[in-house]
């Protein structure tokens, strides 16, 4: 079993140094899967099985209380697909899965008005999952049934007015808790990704040699930050003199948008320190670590300082100062993951996964 540490060096052509080893290549690998990306996607089929029993709950029985419970599970769903959606490369990345899950940026506002559309007509396609399945991905995510949750008439899902909303809301979830379940089962199947990525191949078109695998995993990190950054904050934030925009974030309707990205963050300190990658460079560069540790610490104490609803958080100064810090921090962990790390394991993580949006 090659070394890590003096994988890297060979990466970079240099004489091997004296220094004694931490980690192997397979080993940094096997701890992101079974530590960090395995049970963050077994967590969000956990929650999304709860949130299709509890709108199937919703709609055999609709009030307050039944209601609420539904709201109180597509949270827990959503912060859950937080912290994982940013892992994406494997079974994430295939039959258009994460698009289906979350439909986003939609900077034109297309799942609202398909929605709306569905709504108006009562299209009896929208509550067979089957049917659905094979829609527009802009109806079928966390997007459209969070507007059937929490916006415009989502009170009448407290009487049997609401009916079909609640059918087509159900018809949702059964493919949300599809889609996790299969994520789950196939990052759990030893001879799926797991084995590429703990296996690299020649043949393999994504992953011929562990240079690739560790620039993949690296660039999960770096390419996350941006995400958050330029998907999630600077689209409602209003910077520069521009006027802030809370209806423009992701999940304002359920208050969820604050939330979400801490979870963000949390999925990729997770995937950091479980998988021990930052502890595989050379000893003088081991402050790396710590300071992509630090700056995930800052993220956390100004997501804790967003306690209102974001419309009224973008107009309390300590508030917004703290949103506003939030992309500070991720300029930060940019240039920790993305330039240090990667540079101190001899790695090349210039492709952003943004590049083609």
């Amino acid at each position: 079993m090659r070394l890590l540490f003096v994988f890297l060096l060979a990466l970079a052509a240099v004489p091997v140094a004296a220094e004694e080893p931490k980690l192997t290549a397979e080993q940094v690998v096997s701890l992101a899967i079974t530590e960090a990306i395995r049970p963050g996607f077994a967590q969000y089929a956990v929650e999304t099985t709860g949130l299709e029993r509890d709108v199937a709950a919703l709609c055999g029985t609709p009030s307050e209380a039944t209601l609420a419970a539904a709201r109180t599970q597509f949270k827990a769903a959503v912060t859950a697909w937080s912290r994982v959606e940013l892992y994406r490369l494997g079974p994430l990345m295939v039959e258009n899965r994460y698009d289906k899950v979350l439909f986003w940026p939609d900077r034109k506002g297309i799942a609202l008005k398909q929605v709306q559309g569905v709504l108006a007509n009562a299209e009896p396609d929208a509550t067979d999952p089957g049917k659905l399945g094979n829609k527009s991905v802009a109806m079928q995510g966390l997007g459209a049934l969070e507007f059937l949750l929490f916006g415009t008439g989502a009170e009448q899902l407290t009487s049997a007015d609401g009916d079909f909303r609640c059918r087509y809301a159900r018809a949702i979830t059964t493919l949300q808790a599809a889609t996790a379940a299969t994520l789950s089962s196939e990052w759990n199947d030893p001879e799926g990704i797991s084995k590429r990525l703990l296996a690299p191949s020649e043949s393999d078109p994504d992953y011929r040699s562990f240079r690739e695998v560790a620039e993949a995993l690296t660039g999960l990190l770096a390419h996350g930050t941006e995400t958050v950054r330029d998907q999630r904050l600077l689209p409602f934030l209003g910077r520069d003199g521009a006027a802030a925009k809370p209806k423009s974030a992701l999940f304002w309707r359920s208050d969820m948008t604050v939330p979400s990205i801490v979870a963000n963050f949390e999925g990729l300190q997770a995937l950091l320190e479980k998988s021990r990658i930052a502890e595989a460079v050379p000893a003088d560069q081991l402050w790396v670590a710590n300071s992509a540790s630090f700056e995930f610490g800052n993220a956390e104490r100004a997501g804790k300082a967003v306690t209102a609803p974001l419309e009224q958080a973008l107009t309390d100064p300590k508030q917004k100062k703290a949103l506003d810090y939030l992309v500070i921090v991720t300029q930060s962990l940019d240039t920790i993951l993305g330039e240090n790390l990667a540079a101190a394991l001899g790695l090349s993580v210039g492709f952003s996964s943004l590049d083609g949006d």
